[in-house]
């Protein structure tokens, strides 16, 4: 083969998408609240465009032979949706997106809650600044991150760099001790733990202290009852000596070691279960998530209706007051030519993007419900497997069209409130030839779980041929599978005594 620069020409296909169908695939992909503020920035930024009154917003206002497009400005939407949006280039080639940048709400967490707790303590500048290095490294789970000696190597650097390395005396691991124990007895008992143990052992001797106080009536107990008290509960010895088998639920060795019966231990196990593994997230600052249905099924006598929830989206019409600014042709030239011509079609096109959206909405949701018929009746047991290609298929649009109509769109049902991909699963076979879906087969296994004899827990074979009799055919490791998705321990763990 030689190597060289040639020159050539070709021919290919390639369709060329303007800024606008861009911007409608935005508009099928955006949820209801995203829309609203979308529209509402759209009234302010066109002129042409203005709302719907309430008591006229079902007229529909004739154009004017001259404001209609001509049919090289007429937008094909059949044929783009059915298309799904397909471009020939870049969607940066046509269009700069603005970025708005979320503002958050100050709110307390947890670093706020305990340092609030720190200046209550008459502390001296140095117990202070330790117990703030101390709170600094507190995770959001509410664990200490680093070792002690970190801390003590982190403070003498900041004394070093801070001159002062000859007059202040060097932190010690000591001092380090002394001070964690002081924050590990803030709220949430169990905070500043190093690890799961010892933050169960915090809210276990949390829970004696409180027992003494309610029954003294004194605000600090003596630590000698303390610690008679603690050595009397099984709960605190078991973890504090026994921890590893504990958690692998080996009830039979533990009461082999303390001379006690299996049902003790798991007596004794159901109590630590009580307690809060991850105490500092009931302080985590975490964003409000709210969550307005884009759609509604409603059964009214004996069918299920689709309605759209849209009555907070502003209805945009055309402005009368500057479509007849704009019929005047002669008045304008040059720039301000080409801005009325541009506003008023961007005004015409966001309109039909509207409208169409709603449409399309509309026919996805009437294919689902009419597939999913006996879920609404009967419950997600009874949900069948289906994909976007199906659904793509049967109202005859693109599939990726279809993926941008479900996309972080809810649905509100007589069932609940539920993502729009909740219908969406993989299903297995039948012995029937019926097909059943994956989450109506975890909902089954949830189910056999949750009635079963606790002595004699199912495994997963169990599991396997209860569903075989109901003509299910699924592998045992698939059942593990959905088992650890559904977080349900597996039978050994789940046996009581």
């Amino acid at each position: 083969m030689k190597t060289g620069l040639y020159q050539g020409t070709t021919l290919k296909q390639e369709m060329k998408i303007n800024p606008r169908l861009y911007q409608a695939m935005d508009l099928l992909y955006m949820p209801l609240l995203d829309l609203q503020q979308h529209l509402k920035q759209e009234l302010l930024n066109n002129p042409f465009l203005d709302l719907v009154e309430s008591d006229v917003e079902d007229q529909v206002e004739p154009q004017p032979e001259e404001e209609k497009k001509t049919e090289a400005d007429e937008i094909d939407w059949e044929e783009i949706l059915l298309n799904g949006f397909e471009t020939g280039g870049r969607r940066e080639e046509y269009e700069e997106r603005e970025y708005y940048e979320p503002v958050s709400v100050d709110t307390k967490d947890l670093g706020d809650h305990l340092h609030d707790q720190l200046t209550l303590l008459r502390l001296s500048e140095r117990e202070l600044l330790l117990g703030e290095e101390i709170i600094g490294n507190i995770s959001d789970e509410g664990y200490l991150t680093c070792t002690l000696q970190d801390i003590v190597d982190s403070l003498n650097d900041f004394v070093r760099e801070s001159g002062e390395w000859g007059t202040t005396k060097p932190y010690t691991l000591e001092e380090v001790e002394g001070m964690l124990r002081v924050v590990q007895g803030f709220d949430p008992p169990g905070i500043a733990a190093r690890d799961l143990r010892e933050c169960i052992l915090l809210q276990l001797r949390d829970s004696v202290v409180q027992e003494l106080v309610h029954e003294t009536g004194e605000g600090d107990p003596p630590l000698d009852e303390i610690r008679r008290r603690l050595e009397e509960s099984l709960a605190f010895r078991i973890v504090e000596h026994y921890f590893d088998q504990l958690i692998n639920h080996r009830w039979s060795e533990i009461s082999k070691e303390l001379s006690i019966t299996p049902r003790d231990v798991q007596n004794a196990a159901d109590e630590v279960a009580k307690l809060d593994p991850k105490p500092g997230l009931k302080y985590a600052s975490g964003g409000d998530n709210y969550i307005i249905p884009d759609l509604i099924v409603e059964k009214i006598e004996g069918e299920y209706l689709v309605f759209l929830n849209d009555t907070s989206l502003p209805r945009l019409k055309l402005s009368r007051t500057y479509r007849d600014i704009a019929k005047d042709k002669k008045k304008f030239v040059g720039e301000n030519k080409e801005f009325i011509s541009n506003k008023l079609n961007s005004a015409n096109w966001m309109i039909q993007a509207i409208e169409q959206r709603r449409q399309t909405m509309l026919k996805v949701m009437n294919f689902i419900v009419d597939r999913q018929r006996d879920f609404f009746d009967k419950g997600v047991q009874y949900l069948k497997p289906l994909t976007l290609r199906e659904v793509a298929e049967v109202i005859d649009m693109h599939e990726s069209t279809v993926s941008r109509v479900t996309n972080e769109k809810f649905v509100q049902t007589p069932r609940g409130v539920f993502p729009l991909k909740f219908f969406f699963s993989s299903g297995l076979s039948t012995t029937s030839g019926e097909d059943v879906s994956a989450r109506g087969i975890k909902a089954q296994i949830e189910k056999l779980v949750g009635e079963e004899d606790p002595a004699h827990p199912l495994t997963d074979q169990a599991i396997v041929n209860i569903l075989k009799d109901d003509g299910i055919q699924i592998a045992r490791r698939t059942v593990a599978k959905y088992r650890d998705q559904l977080g349900i321990l597996s039978a050994r763990m789940r046996k009581r005594v």
